[in-house]
């Protein structure tokens, strides 16, 4: 039986996960179908929340076309609970915390004319899961590429795919579109989550103070993995610190 290796595009500047996994997962889960069976109320939630809260704009400004087209809304982040937004989510944090598989889980907004570019995600040991909240079109204006295969969102909808794969997004109409998005831990990689954890959010920091400081792009790989290595168990400690805290 094929067993995957590790990956993190940390240290892997070819960006370019190679794998044998499908780009899009069409199996079903335990969790799906009960998000499935409660997204309006998951909706619902969430247009309240937007009534009196904004989303901010996704940090990384070189991954869309424009630099406020692509905004984020945090529930969990690499289990980094956002409790301060419990009370708005309280059916959608229920269903989530039944099932400690479950990473990530944020709302995602895609102004119209809005395009994320094609980029990989952080690691294979997850797959990325996109339910439709909102969704004004289909293709061939409103879709979700992963490497050459092409889909459209579907309101209620999973689609499920492999985010180490290159994808990108496009929402060229004049409505928004939103998505839930979650992070499911592959079952083969469930004894690796303090790793997968820990170098993930090494990843996104590194990312985040590239935005100001270009050069961190610039550095060769042997250059980023001596930063890296050292904050790896640092990322794992800020997770406890965190959450015990209540910081988020």
């Amino acid at each position: 039986m094929y067993q995957p290796k590790l990956w993190f595009s940390l240290f892997d500047f070819s960006f370019n996960y190679v794998g044998n996994e499908p780009n899009f997962i069409e199996e079903s889960f335990s969790w799906s179908l009960e998000f499935e069976e409660n997204w309006k109320q998951i909706r619902e939630e969430l247009e309240l929340y937007l009534t009196i809260h904004k989303p901010e704009a996704y940090f990384n400004k070189t991954m869309v076309n424009s630099k406020e087209s692509w905004k984020t809304l945090s529930l969990k982040w690499w289990d980094i609970n956002f409790h301060s937004r419990n009370k708005y989510f309280p059916k959608t944090l229920e269903i989530v915390n039944k099932y400690p598989e479950i990473l990530s889980v944020s709302f995602n907004l895609l102004e119209p004319n809005g395009k994320i570019l094609p980029h990989c995600g952080d690691t294979n040991a997850i797959y990325r899961c996109h339910l439709g909240i909102k969704i004004p079109d289909s293709l061939p204006k409103t879709g979700f590429r992963v490497r050459e295969e092409i889909k459209s969102w579907e309101e209620g909808k999973w689609l499920i795919f492999m985010d180490a794969y290159k994808h990108e997004a496009f929402n060229f109409c004049d409505k928004k579109r939103i998505i839930m998005v979650i992070d499911i831990m592959r079952p083969e990689f469930q004894m690796r989550r303090r790793k997968i954890i820990s170098t993930v959010l090494t990843s996104l920091f590194l990312q985040k103070r590239a935005q100001k400081f270009t050069f961190i792009y610039k550095l060769p790989q042997w250059a980023i993995r001596i930063i890296a290595i050292p904050l790896i168990p640092i990322a794992y400690l800020s997770v406890k610190c965190i959450n015990f805290l209540k910081i988020y």
